[in-house]
């Protein structure tokens, strides 16, 4: 592991934690050991454990890959395992149900943990003064074309009651830059199978269930964006997702009759426009509006 950055201790009581990664056979090797890397051997606070969920069968090389996470070469880690694809929700349900730590950090296997990462964020989830349940953070873009610290900012609400404001509109987190006290998470039931939506979904839970929440100002990801991710997010079966979770917030008083129909047709554009005009509407409505 020579050239990698020598990690910093942790600060005096700093809690432990775990990341949570899942990963299936579409993945690519590279990508998926520079991700595993940013947020284990790289990070100025290193996990206390990765915990990596594959989902399904995978090719030889990532077989050689999970074959190094098992036996050490990226910290402590577990390995746990679906024989069939069983879809993202599923395999992050068993990884949070599998942590020995009450600090679960996600991270997915094509972006990077910038070093800095855990040790803004975790010492961050049990400040005295106000303590969270979940803590996100801004992220920015990168791919191919673009290196990583350069592309557009993802940014979020910062404070808790500016976080319940947004929720009824938008996603208040970006997915992969979170860390969650798991036994809050676990309380509402955890990960549920909503295509492209589990995340949402958990957010509203939690905040039902009497969540404290905030996200940090800083980067903490770099979010990797490839050609076809806006294409990937249209259609028929991701606008069934939105119903369902609009229904959702209605019937838990999220959100008012009124607001289900303004979110499901805009939505709905979003859902059925072209995938550049998907990638503008993003940046014009949704970036813009935190």
């Amino acid at each position: 592991m020579s050239g990698r950055r020598r990690a910093a201790e942790p600060a005096a009581g700093t809690p432990p934690f775990a990341v949570l990664m899942p990963m299936w056979g579409k993945d690519l090797p590279e990508r998926v050991e520079l991700a595993i890397s940013s947020a284990t051997v790289d990070q100025q606070l290193r996990p206390d454990r990765l915990i990596l969920t594959i989902d399904g069968p995978l090719p030889v090389a990532l077989e050689e890959l999970v074959a190094r996470v098992a036996d050490g070469a990226f910290g402590p880690a577990q390995v746990l395992r679906h024989d069939t694809h069983r879809g993202v929700a599923a395999a992050l349900q068993d990884g949070l149900q599998a942590s020995p730590y009450e600090l679960v950090a996600r991270a997915d296997a094509d972006d990077i943990c910038r070093p800095e990462r855990f040790a803004l964020q975790i010492p961050r989830m049990d400040d005295p003064s106000d303590p969270l349940d979940l803590l996100g953070g801004s992220m920015r873009e990168f791919d191919d074309s673009i290196a990583p610290g350069t592309g557009p900012l993802r940014e979020r609400p910062l404070s808790h009651d500016a976080i319940v404001e947004y929720l009824p509109h938008h996603s208040p987190f970006h997915h992969p830059a979170v860390v969650m006290r798991r036994a809050v998470a676990l309380a509402v039931g955890g990960y549920r199978d909503l295509p492209l939506l589990e995340d949402y979904w958990l957010w509203e839970r939690m905040m039902l269930g009497g969540a404290r929440m905030g996200n940090l100002e800083q980067v903490v990801v770099d979010y990797r964006v490839d050609q076809d991710l806006f294409a990937r997010r249209g259609g028929w079966r991701l606008y069934a997702s939105d119903l369902q979770l609009q229904r959702r917030f209605v019937l838990d008083r999220v959100t008012t009759p009124t607001q289900f129909l303004r979110n499901v047709v805009i939505r709905g554009a979003y859902r059925f426009a072209p995938g550049s005009l998907r990638r503008f509407g993003y940046r014009k409505f949704i970036e813009s509006s935190t």
